[in-house]
C-alpha cells in the first residue's frame, strides 16, 4: 500500500499532466501579477519619500481613471466607462 508522501507525489504528477495545457496561461498570469504588485509597491516608496507639497497637483499613476463624485458626501469615487 501507498503512504503519504508517494500518494501526495502521484497526485501532484496527475495534476501536472492535466493542467499541462493551462500551465504556460497560468504562468503569464502570474508573470503579469507579479509586475503589476512590483510596479505598485515601487509606487508607493517613491510616494513615501517625496512628501506632498501645499498646492501641488497629485501623481498620475497610469491605471483606471476614475471620477469623483460632485456632491460632496465623500463617497467612492465611480469609474469610468
Amino acid at each position: 500500500m501507498f503512504g503519504l508522501s508517494e500518494l501526495a507525489i502521484i497526485l501532484i504528477i496527475v495534476i501536472a499532466v492535466l493542467a499541462a495545457r493551462k500551465l504556460p496561461e497560468l504562468t503569464r498570469s502570474a508573470g503579469r501579477s507579479a509586475r503589476i504588485l512590483k510596479a505598485e509597491a515601487r509606487a508607493m516608496k517613491d510616494e513615501e519619500r517625496t512628501p506632498a507639497r501645499e498646492g501641488e497637483a497629485p501623481r498620475v499613476i497610469p491605471g483606471e481613471a476614475v471620477r469623483r463624485d460632485d456632491t460632496g458626501d465623500g463617497g467612492p469615487a465611480t469609474p469610468r466607462g
